[in-house]
């Protein structure tokens, strides 16, 4: 669950904080976005504390160092990255603005770029709340798909007694919760995820590695704790910032991620090896920096293939799912794969394609077991991650039927010993 929180300029901003509380411990990644008017009652340092990201409040925000081009930072960027945008408090002028499409600000802006369900928790005098043109706009976002949550009664900051105070924090976060339907279906569950590519030294300062950045692995991660899972993420090296309440172990070899994996994976339910591990590493490693004489020749050896000594390790119950990176014959390859390892699962990707892939937010893939092919078209990566746990969680669900069924059957044989029917007024009892 991913939650943009908008503040906008009202007393009740401080309530804000402990919204962002509460989303924080339904296991959602939460990011904020203040008006000018809002940074007046609450200092941004609270929420980028209570939250783990950096504050929007501005249109302007991170241009002058470059911050924001260099992290997607803006409101078209964070349109499309949210679940949901909850504004709250919620004034008269944002709620105009909303209902007029004025965008002049971040937030403003914001909502009109996003696709996203759109909440509004407003606040403000009594007298302002009734207002008709208040009023009116209310009712034009309703029509348009926002969900108005309803303030409260009560003593009001100005004095005044009636409606207009902003709704709790937690019934605000249980709303959205419940209306996103976000799933908890890994509650109890262990994941430990691979990410990211591993880095072989040929000398103190050159490598042989990959052009994975982790993205995937990272949205996994991110998708697994959302969905209730502790997760264990081992990482190779990458530029991104780890996703929050993830237990996370940093690895830079193959060598080093195959310690990691096998040290913690008997803590874990799932094992999701999306990490791409260097296949080879120099035999030799040069202890001064190389210097350019002409033709070099680099002998490899072999790394050791963690995916097969997981499966070899892997306890009762583990699900294992295995990730092939393919440039031709995709399908039969990663079958041939899934084979050999004896995963659970392989997840295959065509690492081809310029649209999806390395180094973009988009990805495609084919959802690989011994029975079936799950084409799963091009995506955002977080979505991506999310119908893998899907998929997934489906592995066990033939098994935990079978139980059932198994149940079943033996209440109806019981039932079928000791039948009572009442026959002509008299009870008939078979055995």
């Amino acid at each position: 669950m991913r939650i943009t929180v908008g503040v906008s300029g009202g007393i009740a901003a401080y309530k804000a904080a402990e919204l962002v509380r509460a989303f924080v411990r339904r296991s959602a990644e939460v990011h904020v976005t203040m008006t000018a008017s809002a940074c007046r009652f609450v200092q941004p340092l609270t929420f980028a504390t209570l939250s783990g990201h950096r504050v929007i409040t501005s249109l302007w925000d991170g241009w002058e160092d470059g911050q924001s081009e260099q992290n997607g930072i803006d409101h078209i960027a964070e349109a499309q990255w949210a679940d949901a945008l909850v504004v709250a408090p919620a004034t008269a002028n944002i709620l105009a603005k909303f209902a007029q499409g004025i965008a002049d600000d971040f937030l403003s802006t914001m909502y009109l770029a996003t696709e996203a369900q759109v909440f509004v928790a407003p606040a403000m005098n009594t007298n302002m709340w009734n207002h008709p043109a208040t009023q009116t706009n209310l009712a034009l976002l309703r029509e348009r798909g926002v969900r108005v949550i309803e303030p409260g009664e009560g003593e009001l900051a100005c004095g005044a007694v009636g409606a207009g105070r902003m709704a709790d924090p937690e019934e605000i976060a249980a709303r959205v919760e419940k209306a996103l339907g976000t799933r908890r279906d890994l509650a109890g569950e262990v994941v430990l995820i691979t990410a990211g590519g591993t880095r072989e030294a040929l000398d103190p300062v050159r490598f042989l590695g990959n052009r994975s950045s982790g993205k995937m692995g990272y949205a996994l991660a991110e998708a697994a704790h959302s969905r209730g899972a502790r997760v264990i993420l081992v990482s190779g090296p990458t530029a991104l910032q780890p996703p929050m309440h993830c237990d996370l172990v940093k690895v830079t070899t193959a060598e080093e991620m195959r310690a990691a994996v096998l040290d913690r994976m008997a803590e874990a339910t799932m094992i999701v090896k999306a990490a791409a591990v260097a296949d080879y590493r120099p035999m030799q490693i040069s202890l001064q920096k190389m210097k350019r004489t002409g033709p070099l020749t680099i002998e490899l050896e072999p790394t050791e293939d963690i995916l097969a000594e997981v499966v070899k390790r892997r306890r009762a119950g583990q699900l294992i799912v295995g990730f092939a990176a393919e440039t031709e014959n995709r399908l039969e390859n990663g079958r041939a794969k899934l084979l050999r390892k004896g995963v659970d699962a392989i997840v295959v990707n065509d690492v081809l394609r310029a649209d999806v892939g390395f180094d973009v937010d988009s990805n495609a893939a084919t959802f690989l077991t011994a029975t079936t092919s799950i084409e799963l078209e091009k995506m955002h990566k977080r979505e991506l991650a999310d119908r893998i746990l899907d998929e997934t969680v489906a592995l066990r669900r033939p098994r935990t039927m079978m139980v059932e069924l198994d149940a079943q059957d033996e209440l109806r044989g019981r039932q079928d010993r000791v039948l009572r029917e009442v026959v002509g007024g008299r009870q008939l009892i078979v055995e």
